[in-house]
C-alpha cells in the first residue's frame, strides 16, 4: 500500500484484513487517506463493488473530493449533499463511493432500505456522530446496515464525553461485541450514580473489560507514532480581568441580573451556567419566547446581547499586535462574539466566504473566524498560518480537540500556539478543568487497549 507512511500502512494493512475494523487515532494521523487505500485496494481486488462512506456535511463537501483526489485517483467519488433529488441522484449514478452526511441518514433508510443492493462496504468518518444509540437516525441507519459485512469507523474522540460512548460507536460496526442493548451494557460495566438523571458510573476494572473486547477489531493509532510528522503544540492560558465583575457575581449569587429596566433570570442551575459562561465574556443574552403563528405549540425565541465589559477583545487586540498580525484563526462560542469580532476587524473572514479554506490556505486571509462545531472535521487549514484563538472554551472536548486539529495535522510547518482567553476567577476555569478530566478519560481508555 504505496504513499502513506508506516504506521498508516500498519492500519491500512489491519483494516484490509479484517471486515469490522475500528480505526482510532487523533487528528492529523491521516484517518482519511488510511481509509482511502483500504477501499482502493478492496475493490481493486473484488472484496467491496461500491462503497458509501458517511461523514460531517463540510467534510463530504471538501475533504473527501479533495483526498481522493491525492491518494486514490482511481477512484470516481458522489456527493450525495444537499436536496432529496440531488442525493438520490449521487446514489443511483455509477461510482466507486458515495459521500452523504449523517444528518441523511434517516431519509437514507427510508428511501433505499435495501441499501445493500447498492453498497457492499461503508466508511464511518468521525464515528463519534453515532454515539447515540437511541438517536433516530442510528435507529434508522442500523436496520439497513446490517446487510453490509465490510465496516470501518475512524474515530479521535472515541470516549471524549465518557465511557458510554463507547456503547453505540462499537454496535454500529461489530454489535456482537458489546451486545446490542445498552441497558445490559450499563447494568454490566457501570453502578447508577443518580437514577433519576441517569448518571452512571464504570464500575472497577469496566474500562480494561471493555477494551479487552473490542481489541480484536480495534487499531490504535498512537501520536508517538507520527510524532515525527507534527510540529510542537503549545497551549496557552491567557487570564485577564473583567471591567466589572458586579453582573457576574450577581448572577452567580441570585440567578438574577438587571441592566436598567431589563432583568434576566435564570431559572435553574443549567441555566445559570450558561449565563455565566457568557458573563465571563462580557455579554449575557436577554432572551424572550412568544408563540410561533406557523407552528403550534412552538415558540419563537429571541436573543438580546447586553454588553458590559469587553476585556477579551483588549486582550485579543494585545494579543495580534505582540504576534505582529500573523494569520490567526480565531474560534468563537457566541453569535454575539462573531458579531463584535467583524464590526473590530471587518476585513476577517469566516469559512462561509468564497474559497475561504482556499485563500487560507495560500496566507490570503489574516483573520479566519470560525465555530467549533462547523470547523471541528476534517478541514484541512495547515497552510494557512500556526496560531489559534479561543475567545470562549467549547464544552466538548471533542469540539475542542477537532478545532486545534484544524491547524496541529500533518503538513503543518511551524510549531502550533492555542491560546485560551480566560477572564479570572470565574467559570472559565472550570470549562478547562473538564476539558482536562475528559481527555483524561481518552488516555486511560487507550491505555488500557494498550495493555492487553
Amino acid at each position: 500500500m504505496s504513499g502513506l507512511r508506516d504506521y498508516q500502512e500498519q492500519a491500512a494493512d489491519f483494516a484490509y484484513a479484517n471486515d469490522r475494523t475500528l480505526i482510532l487515532a487523533k487528528v492529523g494521523a491521516g484517518k482519511t487517506a488510511i481509509a482511502l487505500t483500504v477501499m482502493r485496494d478492496m475493490l481493486k481486488d473484488g472484496i467491496v463493488k461500491r462503497w458509501l462512506v458517511v461523514a460531517p456535511k463540510r467534510v463530504c463537501l471538501d475533504t473527501w473530493p479533495t483526498e481522493a483526489r491525492l491518494w486514490a485517483k482511481s477512484l470516481t467519488l458522489n456527493v450525495a449533499v444537499g436536496a432529496p433529488g440531488v442525493r438520490k441522484s449521487a446514489i443511483m449514478r455509477p461510482s466507486d463511493v458515495v459521500v452523504i452526511n449523517y444528518d441523511s441518514l434517516q431519509w437514507l433508510a427510508e428511501k433505499f432500505p435495501n441499501l445493500h443492493e447498492y453498497f457492499d462496504g461503508v466508511v464511518f468518518d468521525e464515528l463519534t456522530r453515532l454515539k447515540n444509540p437511541s438517536g433516530k437516525r442510528f435507529k434508522a441507519f442500523l436496520s439497513i446496515v446490517e446487510h453490509i459485512n465490510i465496516r470501518i469507523g475512524m474515530t479521535g474522540s472515541f470516549t471524549s464525553n465518557g465511557l458510554e460512548d463507547v456503547f453505540g460507536q462499537v454496535k454500529i460496526i461489530d454489535q456482537s461485541r458489546l451486545g446490542r442493548s445498552k441497558g445490559a451494557f450499563l447494568q454490566r460495566y457501570f453502578w447508577s450514580a443518580d437514577p433519576k438523571m441517569g448518571d452512571w458510573i464504570p464500575r472497577p476494572g469496566s474500562l480494561d473489560k471493555i477494551m479487552e473486547r473490542i481489541k480484536p477489531i480495534t487499531f490504535l493509532l498512537e501520536s508517538k507514532e507520527y510524532a515525527d510528522t507534527l510540529p510542537p503544540l503549545q497551549v496557552i492560558e491567557m487570564k485577564c480581568q473583567m471591567d466589572d465583575r458586579k453582573p457576574y457575581d450577581e448572577m452567580k449569587k441570585n440567578f438574577v441580573l438587571e441592566f436598567g429596566a431589563t432583568q434576566i433570570s435564570a431559572i435553574n442551575a443549567g441555566v445559570v451556567t450558561q449565563k455565566l459562561r457568557q458573563l465571563a465574556s462580557g455579554f449575557v443574552y436577554e432572551s424572550v419566547s412568544r408563540p410561533n403563528p406557523s407552528a403550534p405549540g412552538k415558540f419563537i425565541i429571541n436573543k438580546t446581547p447586553h454588553w458590559f465589559s469587553y476585556h477579551k477583545f483588549e486582550l485579543l487586540e494585545n494579543l495580534l499586535d505582540e504576534n505582529q498580525h500573523e494569520n490567526t484563526l480565531i474560534f468563537y462560542q457566541y453569535q454575539e462574539e462573531l458579531a463584535e469580532l467583524q464590526r473590530r476587524y471587518p476585513k476577517a473572514q469566516t469559512l462561509d466566504d468564497k474559497n475561504a479554506v482556499d485563500r487560507w490556505n495560500a496566507g490570503g486571509i489574516p483573520l479566519l473566524l470560525a465555530h467549533p462545531d462547523s470547523a471541528q472535521y476534517g478541514l484541512n487549514l495547515q497552510h494557512g498560518g500556526s496560531a489559534i484563538v479561543f475567545m470562549s472554551l467549547p464544552r466538548s472536548l471533542t469540539n475542542f480537540e477537532h478545532a486545534i486539529g484544524r491547524l496541529h495535522r500533518s503538513g503543518q510547518k511551524h510549531a502550533v500556539r492555542v491560546y485560551c482567553l480566560m477572564a479570572e476567577r470565574t467559570i472559565d476555569d472550570l470549562v478547562l478543568t473538564a476539558l482536562h478530566d475528559k481527555r483524561s478519560i481518552s488516555e486511560i481508555a487507550i491505555q488500557s487497549l494498550k495493555s492487553f
